[in-house]
Formats: C-alpha cells, structure tokens, sequence
C-alpha cells in the first residue's frame, strides 16, 4: 500500500487493515489535522490554564459575555437526525465484533460505539473498531463461535452513534509530518470518510457523541471540522449529528453556548455523570476538606448538586429543541438472584427519576438492563418519541447550586469506599493494560471514567489527610498498603504478574504524587499501550 509521503504508521498491520488505512482516507485525515491540530494545541493550553487558575483557590460561574447566547430564545438546533428520534434506550460498549453484533441487535434504540472511554486504545482495537463499523452497516458480520453461538445482525439494528476519543489523546501510532495524529479526528475522520455515505444510503446518517469538552470554543472547533469535513467528502452540510458529553464541570456552566455553537449539528446533551464527578473532584481536589467527596457509590443523581446539574441540562436542551440524555446505568445482571433484583432495583429508580424529571432517554451499559431502561421511558412517553415539549421552566439553577458539594446528604468517606477505590481502579487498569475497555468489577461495568473517580479521591483524601469513619486518617502510608494488598490478591487469582506490576506504577503515581495528573490514562498509554512495529 502506498500512503501519502507526509504519513508514517508505526502500528503493526494485521488483516484488512489496509481496507481502512487507505492512502485516500489517510490523506482526508491530513487535510483535518493541517487545519485543526493548531488551535487543538492552543484550546488544550488554555485548559491548563484554567486548571491552574482553579487549583490556586479560582471558582466558577456563568460567562457574562455570552449573557446573550443564554437569554435569546430565538434560537434552536438543528435536533435529531433520521434515526434519532427516538433515543429512549441506548447502551454504550466498545467496537468489539462481538460486542457490535450484540449491541446492535440489543433492542435499544441506539448504539453509542465508544472509541473513547470503554476501549483501551491498542492499534489493533481502534483500526479493527472501524472494520467492525462498515462490516455492521454492510452487514458482512454473520459467525458461528466453536460453542455454536451465531452472531449475525438482525432486521432492526440500533442506530449508531460514535464516540471519539477526547481532544486531549494523541494517536502516536499514527504520524503526520513526523508527529502523532490527533486521536479524536482518527477516529472521527475514519469512521466519516468510510461510512457517513453509507449511512445516509441507509437513511441514518454520521452521528456522534462528543466527549471531554470543556467549552464553547472546543464545541466550535468541532463545528468547524465538521462543515470542512462534510464540504470536503460532498455530503450536506448539517447531516452530521452530535451530542455533546456535558461531563465536566466546565461545560455545564456553558451548556446554551456549546448547542449555539454546534447548532447546525447538535442533536442533543448528555449526563456524563461519572466523568462529571471526576472533573468537580479533580478541578477542587486542592480546595482544601470543604471539597471533599464522600465514597462514590453514595454520589447519587438524588445529591442536591447533581439535580442542579440535571435539571439544568434538560431545561436547556428542551428550549432549544435539543434532546436530553440520561446517564449511565453502570449494574450489571447477576447470577444470584437476589443480587440481581437489588441491581435492577436500583436501575428501574435511576431510570424512572430521569423520565419524570424530563429526560428523553439514557444509558444502559448491559442488554440485560434495556428491558428496565425502557419500561421506565415507555410509562412515561408512551408512543411519544421524546418529550421536548417538556421545557422545565421551573428550574431555576445558580452557580452556587452546581458547585454545592457542602449540601451533600452523604457522609464522611469509609473505610470500605477507600479499599475499593483502590481495589477498582488496580484492577480496572489490569484490564486496560491488557486490552480491555470496559471492565465488570464486583457487579459494575467499570471503564475510565469510574478509574478516575477512584485514584482522584484517593489522591484527595490522602492529600488531605481526610478522616474516615470509624476514626481513622486517610495516609499514603495507607493506600500505599491497600494497593500492596490489592495486588497480592490478584496475583493470588492467578493474574500475569506483569501488567499487574505495571498498573500499580500507574496508580501509584497518579494518586499519590505532590501534584494530580490531569489524566490517568496518557502517560499510561505512551508507556504501555504503544506499539511500534519492527522491520522485517
């Protein structure tokens, strides 16, 4: 295969590769990154600024130079494009073969193919992510396992949603004039240039969830990749669709600004609630113990800031014509019985407080939860697609009561939520460290976001010196013990003892240094994850 002279692979090539690394949607990605990769550069500058200015005691609230943008009514969104009317269900997981197949033939209403979060970001999982793509829409996926299991997509697949990896990953198998490639127009450019025509000749489209933002200018950066794409590839301009990730506390202080900036492309918001927690607690962990967060699993949607932090999302989205999206239902069906109807419990409540609060739908990471998901949604909605008309004029939200962690109706942290913290994100990062994405850990579907959560609140509370229930302190001396413990018991269980080493490198590091990294996952991936092929 010959490629364009300013482009240089160093993944290895595996079979069928070439089908998606053609030298003429190499050379698309090229036109996208001689454009874009500037002022990416120069917005993730600015992100670190705003970082420090917030570490050192800075606090936030709505722009008032964009007042206007807020308060004109005038405007709407361009909405859901064919196929996205309806977004009551929708279930998330790599692009996985096998995963594809299932998701696709889930029963929810949508897939969202995550490039970002729920894969570990291999050469070998982000190119075969993307035949896995055409071969779904071309419908060339059809396999019987040795075990007699047949994957093969039926008659109503989910409509595909694609998520690319944020703006702050690099592709560093990837080179464009000597320098890694931006991951998100990777996997954006590859995934438009091979299947936006064949969805629109499928009457869907090119849709995507956008994650990480942190503003309305990265919004516009996205909107302009999106006109230039659309213009260089001849489809219409406005077919794309995206949804955007309101899941740091950035963004949600800009959600008008960011649909105004994507308005000829925004199909909708959605609750990235665990990105959401790990970005308050990672933007404040420096503020000192009045910022401190008690174990995750009591950060409920039913915490005073995390309302705030809804409601606004789906009075926003609904005055501008906007669809609102539910978070993550992170359970995962268990064998026991009883284990299972407590997780479906609490699934069916999470999911039945989004439809009453006006959510037009949300995420189930399992196709064992569609059926809950969508029950909820159906007593609601009925035949309805989506209930925009809903616009919560009734909310009124400060940026006091976004910021409002002092009004927690939670605890101090335990014990028990700093061993499992621990305990999840050594082994979630095991798993990512061997190719894996998306991680069931003690009954949950872990992935990122969930990791970052954990090592933050670990870096913070031993940061703090944070006392826990029962009386005692939160210590590096402590974690440092719990992390050995953590790793004795997986190596008991049997698991290769390298990447366990590897992983609480990792930890170590990201949760016990003078400073917080900003990402757990980047250094991560340079160190770990690429590999470069030799010659022959």
């Amino acid at each position: 295969m010959s490629l364009p002279s300013r482009i240089e692979i160093l993944g290895a090539h595996e079979d069928r590769f070439e089908e998606v690394l053609t030298p003429e949607a190499l050379a698309f990605l090229a036109r996208l990154h001689d454009r874009f990769a500037g002022r990416r550069a120069e917005l993730l500058a600015e992100r670190g600024r705003r970082a420090a200015a917030l570490a050192a005691g800075g606090t936030l609230d709505f722009l008032p130079e964009t007042r206007a943008v807020r308060e004109d009514l005038g405007w709407r969104v361009a909405g859901a494009g064919p196929g996205l009317e309806d977004r009551r269900v929708e279930i998330t997981g790599p692009p996985e073969r096998r995963m594809t197949v299932n998701a696709l033939n889930s029963g929810a209403k949508v897939w969202l193919a995550d490039f970002e979060d729920a894969t570990s970001p291999t050469w070998h999982n982000l190119v075969s992510g993307q035949l896995n793509l055409i071969d779904a829409i071309e419908r060339r996926i059809d396999e019987t396992t040795p075990d007699g299991r047949r994957y093969r997509i039926g008659a109503a697949p989910a409509t595909i949603v694609v998520r690319p990896r944020g703006w702050h990953l690099d592709e560093q198998h990837l080179l464009i004039d000597g320098r890694p490639a931006v991951g998100a127009l990777v996997d954006f450019g590859l995934y438009l240039f091979h299947c936006g025509k064949r969805q629109i000749e499928r009457g869907s489209g090119p849709y995507f969830y956008l994650p990480k933002l942190e503003n309305h200018l990265e919004a516009r950066l996205w909107n302009d990749v999106f006109t230039l794409a659309q213009a260089e590839l001849g489809i219409p301009h406005g077919t794309v669709r995206a949804t955007v990730l309101i899941e740091t506390i950035t963004a949600a202080f800009e959600m008008d600004e960011i649909l105004h900036e994507l308005r000829e492309h925004a199909a909708g918001l959605n609750a990235g609630r665990w990105d959401y927690l790990f970005s308050l607690i990672k933007n404040f962990a420096q503020h000192g113990p009045r910022y401190v967060l008690p174990d995750r699993a009591t950060l409920t949607m039913t915490q005073p800031f995390m309302r705030a932090y809804t409601d606004l999302l789906v009075r926003t989205c609904h005055r501008r014509g906007a669809h609102a999206i539910g978070g993550m239902a992170a359970a995962i069906p268990q064998r026991d019985p009883a284990a299972n109807e407590t997780a479906l419990t609490k699934v069916r409540a999470d999911k039945e407080r989004e439809a009453g609060d006006g959510f037009d739908g949300s995420w189930v990471a399992h196709p064992g939860l569609v059926d809950t998901c969508r029950t909820a949604f159906d007593a609601v909605l009925g035949d309805r697609p989506n209930q925009l008309e809903r616009t919560r004029e009734d909310v009124e939200v400060s940026a006091a009561d976004l910021l409002g962690v002092q009004r927690l109706t939670a605890g101090l942290p335990t014990e028990q939520g700093l061993r499992s913290n621990v305990a999840v994100a050594l082994r979630y990062l095991v798993a990512w460290l061997n190719g894996s994405g998306a991680v069931a850990v003690f009954g949950l579907m872990e992935d990122v976001a969930t990791a970052e959560i954990a090592r933050c609140q670990l870096w913070q509370w031993q940061h703090h010196c944070t006392r826990l229930t029962g009386g005692s302190l939160a210590t590096p001396d402590l974690v440092r013990r719990l992390i050995d413990r953590e790793r004795s018991t997986l190596l008991a269980e049997g698991a290769d003892p390298a990447p366990v080493d590897d992983a609480v490198r990792i930890l170590e590091e990201a949760a016990l240094g003078a400073e917080l990294p900003p990402f757990l996952t980047t250094d991560a991936y340079a160190r770990h994850l690429v590999r470069i092929r030799t010659a022959a």
